[in-house]
């Protein structure tokens, strides 16, 4: 197929933003030219320019537990940004849509519905968010991370391929186990402050115990410097950081991680085999991220523990009681890898190259 121009739709969050530059990053690899579509607002406004590619502007919001001003706010909008998007469609001509969701994707997909072009759409949470749950009957196909997602969409146009994940994660072996445990503490790159607080008090406790463990902690920017302070009065071995820039690297090097189970997280600790510790955010949107722990745990790939029951002493049981049985962390590592999915951006662009393809012969 000669080169075709093809809208990328979904941003607020870095979740929906980065597997969207994945897909577009194999588009342009097979000489195709992706142009993106959001809000000055959102992530999309940092990321998508700082990785080279054009995007344009429309104005909405979110209309999912947002409250009754800001649904008022959005619903009013609606029009505006469906006429923008339209105005787009007709400067651009796009052979298909690709759609992350997110609240930018709703006028997109409902103008790409309206202009019979095809659209698919990459769901990567176990529960469906907001926009791809209303959404779902405009895709022609629809790529899911967990098969639980499935039955929120038209039966038939579903196909599990998992998220876009960097190829270092998939290229991570199997870690030999050693005499001392390597824990690694992530809550992103802010960081968490439930997860912040329970290593701070597991500190005291492993250091009691004598335990052999080493950490390397993300904790945010905001809270490292009083934490760096606490975790070198401990005596511990390890690393307490604001930011991991290479991640990849990080897993490699733990023997468990603790952390949240947003969508690309859980696609990262599959892609590397590795065991886990997860604990969902309480507030994220529809309790997705439980939803994606407890998929996870069903494959006795990971633990889950509730935010609210996080503590020092309960973290320190954790990884006490995975370390004390190494069969244990094994067994885990091998689950998580069971559930890897490669190749997905790659999937998702050939389906855009033989939708537009379809389309245009039709």
């Amino acid at each position: 197929m000669s080169g075709r121009t093809f809208l990328m739709a979904g941003g607020g969050t870095g979740g929906h933003v980065i597997p969207s530059i994945a897909v577009a990053k194999e588009l342009v690899r097979r000489g195709h030219h992706p142009i993106f579509v959001g809000t000055r607002q959102g992530m999309e406004a940092k990321i998508v320019p700082a990785q080279g590619f054009a995007i344009e502007w429309i104005e909405i919001g979110g209309l999912n537990r947002v409250g009754a001003i800001q649904t008022l706010r959005t619903v009013g909008q609606l029009p505006i940004s469906l006429r923008t998007t339209l105005k787009i469609f007709d400067k651009y001509r796009p052979g298909a849509v690709f759609s992350m969701g997110g609240y930018v994707a709703g006028p997109m997909m409902l103008g790409a519905w309206w202009r019979r072009l095809p659209i698919v759409m990459m769901e990567p949470n176990a529960m469906p968010g907001f926009t791809n749950r209303r959404s779902g009957g405009f895709a022609s196909r629809i790529l899911l991370s967990f098969p639980e997602a499935s039955r929120y969409f038209p039966p038939g146009r579903t196909e599990l391929t998992g998220l876009p994940v960097r190829d270092e994660f998939f290229a991570i072996l199997p870690k030999p186990r050693e005499p001392m445990l390597t824990v690694l503490i992530t809550g992103g790159s802010r960081g968490s402050r439930t997860l912040n607080r329970a290593a701070e008090e597991s500190w005291s406790i492993f250091a009691k115990e004598n335990y052999p463990v080493r950490f390397l902690h993300q904790t945010g920017a905001e809270a490292h410097g009083e934490l760096a302070r606490k975790f070198t009065a401990s005596g511990l071995p390890g690393e307490v950081v604001p930011f991991i820039a290479d991640m990849p690297a990080a897993f490699a090097a733990a023997d468990v991680i603790v952390c949240r189970s947003g969508a690309g997280a859980v696609a990262e600790l599959a892609a590397s085999g590795k065991p886990s510790i997860l604990v969902p955010f309480p507030f994220a949107a529809d309790n997705h991220q439980l939803r994606n722990a407890e998929a996870m745990v069903s494959q006795q790939a990971a633990l889950l523990v509730a935010d609210q029951a996080m503590s020092g002493r309960r973290l320190y049981h954790e990884v006490r009681s995975l370390a004390d049985h190494a069969a244990s962390l094994e067994t885990m590592g091998v689950a998580a890898r069971s559930m890897a999915r490669p190749g997905a951006a790659k999937r998702a662009a050939d389906l855009l190259e033989e939708l537009t393809a379809t389309r245009l012969a039709g």
